[in-house]
């Protein structure tokens, strides 16, 4: 059931372009002037707020983690083959035979060192993990610029990695700290060469094992009467920077566009233990494909690093990509089917601007279709989540475990497990069973505050001209003051935005 109640400008401005109400004196600029208070945060965005600022070096754990690696390697190619193993002198046992009881030649099972060791290394990074989840979500509690932070959190979305693996869990929360943040207010082009260049998505995308076919590599391994059997020519992040953070699907290019994008893009890599900046982006020359590209029409002579780049600078500027981009900033913002009139005005601010962003969010705010006075999106997990601690005042995460809370809910951070991301449309999010989950955790929220928050006064106050009689009438008549402000949270008025 969604509200009828017709919502005002503010309620819009704090709950649908920002991350969801507080009951303090701060959503006082967004009653008198929504639109002002929205642009106005352009100034008030903090980039890297102490919460970032103090998470532990990852690229320092996944250096760790290279080096570990590197000895099992070493381990492993110095250990001597195992003896053959024959059926007259090793019979094989009744029933089905697990392979990890068959040792396989040139790989030793890990010495109890090692896998202690791998497990303390694993420790580490998890570690990191929750304290970049908590970084995440101290820095929505306690902003003065809401807006500019969801969009920190669409971006992140839009190019996404997934926590699938250590060394991108390790790099998750920096990806969003170093490749989003400082660019969120800047040009397109900016933001896709740092997220393209940043080592989580090099790593998530495979794209440090891709080698090209005829580079000198490639002919080195061949010359030596062999090939390297675990790499070669790898198109995961050609693909997804044209399908997913670009172009966009069914916009013309073709898999041979791929194939030569890829091509292009051998030699970027992540720097090893052996580089001058290891866990950092590093070129390998030697792995790069030589000579001359042509992609979506257009030809590349470029060498080396610049070859790549300049693609990504014209696939930045390509009028699918600004397609594509207003495509899922319209969805966000005004509606599971985005209106083509705003997304047409959304292209057109991209493209006259040369993928400004702050123009294109400017044009986003002045155009009506996102003021719709009515519930356009369900809240994710996520959203949910911070509006629900902002609405019931909560302005330090603390011991909260956002991470194991967001798990629980459906949508663990940073791990939607795909390079598409998560689904921006109310049917992934208002199943039944993920609703359920929403009361519980609500019921938890509200019982230790009940004492100290009257819901029948904060509901009019982070719902400013969206509370319906519905809803105020079942708060007034709660059983208890727990239940409530548990019920305002679950409130149809408060699930939507």
């Amino acid at each position: 059931m969604v509200s009828e109640q017709p919502l005002s400008p503010a309620a819009i401005a704090l709950n649908r372009f920002g991350l969801g109400a507080t009951p303090d004196t701060a959503s006082a600029a967004a009653l008198a002037d929504p639109h002002g208070w929205l642009i106005a945060q352009f100034d008030h965005f903090d980039v890297t707020p102490p919460a970032w600022a103090a998470l532990a070096d990852a690229r320092a754990l996944l250096s760790a983690y290279q080096e570990q690696q590197r000895a099992l390697r070493q381990a492993r190619a110095a250990a001597p083959p195992p003896a053959p193993v024959t059926a007259a002198t090793t019979p094989l046992p009744a029933g089905p035979v697990m392979a990890a009881t068959v040792p396989m030649a040139g790989k030793p099972a890990r010495t109890p060192e090692q896998k202690q060791a791998r497990r303390d290394l694993g420790e580490d990074i998890h570690a990191l993990y929750r304290q970049g989840v908590q970084a995440r979500a101290q820095s929505a509690l306690e902003t003065q610029a809401p807006f500019v932070e969801r969009l920190v959190h669409f971006w992140s979305n839009h190019f996404c990695v997934s926590v699938d693996n250590l060394p991108v869990t390790a790099l998750a929360a920096s990806f969003e700290r170093d490749a989003i943040r400082p660019h969120v207010l800047g040009r397109f082009e900016e933001m896709l060469l740092a997220v393209e260049r940043h080592p989580a998505m090099l790593l998530y995308l495979n794209q440090n094992q891709s080698i090209g076919p005829n580079s000198p590599a490639a002919l080195r391994a061949r010359a030596k009467g062999g090939a390297d059997r675990q790499r070669g020519l790898n198109e995961n992040l050609a693909r997804e920077i044209m399908e997913l953070h670009t172009l966009g699907v069914r916009s013309g290019y073709s898999q041979a566009d791929v194939t030569e994008f890829a091509r292009a893009l051998t030699g970027w890599t992540v720097g090893g233990i052996n580089d001058d900046a290891p866990g950092d982006f590093a070129f390998h020359p030697q792995q790069h494909e030589p000579g001359t590209r042509t992609i979506v029409g257009k030809t590349y002579a470029q060498s080396g690093v610049d070859q790549a780049r300049a693609v990504l600078v014209d696939l930045a500027h390509a009028p699918a990509t600004a397609s594509h981009v207003a495509t899922k900033l319209a969805r966000h913002f005004a509606g599971d089917v985005p209106p083509q009139a705003l997304v047409d005005r959304l292209a057109d601010a991209f493209a006259r601007s040369r993928g400004d962003l702050p123009t294109v969010y400017r044009a986003l705010v002045a155009s009506p279709e996102p003021w719709e006075p009515r519930s356009l999106k369900a809240k994710t997990p996520w959203e949910w989540t911070i509006s629900s601690l902002r609405a019931l005042g909560v302005g330090d995460v603390g011991t909260l475990q956002v991470a194991t809370i967001t798990q629980q809910l459906g949508q663990p951070v940073w791990k939607p497990g795909s390079p598409a991301g998560w689904d921006d449309t109310a049917a992934s999010w208002i199943a039944p069973d993920a609703l359920m989950r929403r009361v519980e955790f609500a019921q938890r929220l509200a019982a230790p505050r009940a004492a100290q928050i009257d819901a029948r006064q904060r509901a009019p106050q982070v719902l400013p001209g969206a509370l319906s009689a519905a809803t105020a009438e079942q708060i007034a008549h709660a059983e208890s003051p727990a239940s409530a402000l548990a019920l305002m949270l679950v409130s149809p008025d408060f699930l939507r935005r």
